[in-house]
């Protein structure tokens, strides 16, 4: 293969030996070798593909590391990692010990901040820039905030105190008019007429008092160097406006942003899906989730669906195609969603709040003194909970056991299977006084005989999926389906019992008694961290009634779990099957030997 300038770019010092005419090349080969290594390998696509001319204009223009470059969201990162002396290593991204598929501070000195979730930058390089005039030192400040993260209010919070310093920040608007999903809002609405020219209010960003320019055509790289060099000698606060299209490139995710904004295998040349066959395969939970909504609120007029910015990740979307008016999507403001759930439930609606386990972190105040404080019936529906695999540290859902489970009020519910999912989802709308969250994983279930009957079913009950005589696990959530098959696999598996909790709160008390009294020791096992959660919360409850069993806990570990598939986590976690059946013969072993 013909060798091209690519080949020769390690750093962004070599990016800058290059005349300006070259550049166009530049980013041809760039947007190629994202493609190709994304077609077989899996990641983002579409975001990092309409921001390449604006990566090479600032690696260009800007003296990169010692000026500060945040990326906001972090899936925009792919072009910035290549040319920041990680070329070598990009067929690694998101692999287990590879590249994170996020900027990330311990992995590169030209990461300057880490940004897996969105919204954050403007607010991180306003700090980094007084941080800098304080230290009298003499470097520029840019965060680039786009995919819709400008919706966000941290963004807005962000801007409203950058208006009033005179701090050197330049924030890049890259507005693509789409996150996951298309974007929404007035703000939405408002970019739009500024981009047709027909905005006849003043403009929002010159109100907050910064300096406006744009809107810039964000592919025309000449341009946006030369606005980029004019905006290095402005002082104080800038914002450059600039329009990209979030896929350029490549013609089909041009077309079909939000199937091509992660859109798994692919063929390089012709940009074609390299489809899987899920015939026969058992549902995603998330489908289970999107299709019992429907079932349900199509006879229950009072069902709300909400989700901040996931209708597809979600599978919300069913619902907003189905009942419009019933169902909304408000862009990337997970606390709005949650005191917006909270008002609708004080009328008297059954609002299902579906979001992800890890963004819900971000409206944890929301949760604790708009719902939970007021005992109001908001059902939070968490998915992506547990271990999510190559998104890594920032999007694994494995803190929402313990960090819920302190909160007065709130009960919580992990469904073992898509049945109990959309049972538990069946028997709030009936009606609860009570605000709860159903948490349940990434990914699909093993079911596929799952649309039957509804039940009721009681809460804080747990279920006992076997009996046995020495050990006695306590399983929450989906974790039950790797104990059930580690006790196929192991001998003499009579002696093991087998119980699905179903809640952490309230736990069902009158099950642990019999199970304390009957059996001699127990393991508890849960997809979330063991500081604080399921286990813990068994901990508490024997102690309390002086039990005095070998109590093992099995979860995940107190340190930051990175990117790998699910079952290679899970194995780094010991929560795999073979790790189970380690854990049972080890207590075994005790036990024959006391």
């Amino acid at each position: 293969m013909k060798e091209g300038l690519l080949d020769h770019i390690n750093t962004p010092d070599d990016l800058r030996k290059l005349p300006v005419e070259s550049l166009a090349e530049v980013c041809k080969e760039l947007r190629r070798f994202i493609i190709s290594i994304v077609a077989a390998k899996e990641g983002h696509l579409g975001a990092s593909l309409g921001v390449v001319e604006l990566t090479i204009a600032l690696h260009y223009v800007y003296n990169t590391p010692d000026d500060l470059l945040i990326w906001d969201v972090g899936h925009q990162a792919y072009g910035h990692k290549i040319l920041t002396e990680r070329k070598h290593l990009f067929d690694t991204n998101r692999q287990l010990n590879g590249l994170s598929g996020f900027p990330t501070r311990s992995e590169s000195k030209y990461d300057t901040f880490g940004v897996g979730h969105s919204s954050t930058s403007i607010s991180a390089a306003l700090g980094m820039a007084i941080a800098s005039k304080l230290k009298n030192e003499q470097r520029h400040h840019i965060a680039v905030i786009g995919d819709a993260s400008i919706a966000s209010g941290m963004a807005f919070e962000g801007l409203n105190h950058a208006g009033v310093t005179d701090a050197n920040l330049l924030v890049i608007l890259n507005d693509n008019a789409i996150g996951i999903d298309p974007s929404v809002g007035a703000l939405k609405q408002y970019l739009t007429n500024v981009k047709k020219g027909t905005q006849k209010q003043d403009n929002i960003f010159e109100a907050l008092n910064f300096n406006y320019s744009g809107p810039v055509d964000g592919h025309n790289l000449p341009l946006l160097i030369d606005e980029l060099e004019r905006l290095k000698t402005i002082e104080g606060p800038k914002l450059l406006h600039i329009i990209t299209t979030k896929g350029k490139g490549l013609k089909q995710a041009e077309e079909n942003q939000v199937q091509y904004h992660a859109p798994g295998k692919f063929d390089a040349t012709t940009g074609e899906l390299i489809s899987k066959s899920t015939s026969n395969a058992p549902p995603k939970y998330q489908d289970v989730f999107g299709e019992t909504i429907v079932e349900l609120a199509s006879k229950n007029e009072r069902i709300i669906g909400i989700t901040p910015a996931m209708p597809t990740g979600s599978s919300l979307r069913y619902m907003m195609d189905k009942f419009p008016d019933r169902a909304f999507d408000v862009g990337i403001a997970e606390q709005h969603a949650v005191t917006l759930a909270a008002g609708m439930a004080t009328q008297g609606f059954i609002p299902f709040c579906n979001i992800y386990s890890t963004f819900l972190q971000r409206a944890y105040d929301q949760v604790i003194h708009d719902v939970a404080l007021q005992n109001l019936p908001v059902v939070f529906c968490l998915d992506r909970a547990g271990l999510v695999g190559e998104d890594g540290a920032t999007h694994h859902g494995v803190f929402d056991l313990a960090y819920l489970n302190c909160i007065p009020n709130l009960v919580i519910f992990a469904p073992r299977n898509a049945i109990a999912l959309r049972n538990i989802m069946y028997t709030v709308q009936l009606g609860i006084d009570f605000p709860i969250a159903i948490r349940y994983p990434r990914g699909r279930g093993h079911i596929i005989d799952w649309k039957q009957e509804f039940k009721i079913i009681e809460i804080g009950k747990g279920i006992c999926l076997k009996e046995g005589e020495d050990i006695a696990i306590l399983s929450i959530g989906t974790t039950a389906r790797n104990v059930e098959l580690a006790l196929t696999d192991i001998e003499h598996s009579t002696q093991i019992g087998h119980f699905d909790m179903q809640f952490v709160k309230p736990l069902d008390e009158d099950l642990l008694h019999d199970i304390f009294r009957k059996y001699k020791a127990v393991i508890t096992i849960e997809d979330g961290t063991v500081n604080g959660g399921f286990g813990s919360a068994i901990l508490r409850f024997a102690n309390t009634n002086n039990y005095k069993h070998p109590i093992k806990i099995m979860g995940i570990k107190d340190k930051f779990v990175e990117h790998g598939s699910v079952a290679q986590l899970q194995q780094l976690q010991k929560l795999d099957v073979p790790s189970i059946i380690v854990e049972i013969e080890n207590l075994r072993f005790a036990f024959n030997n006391c």
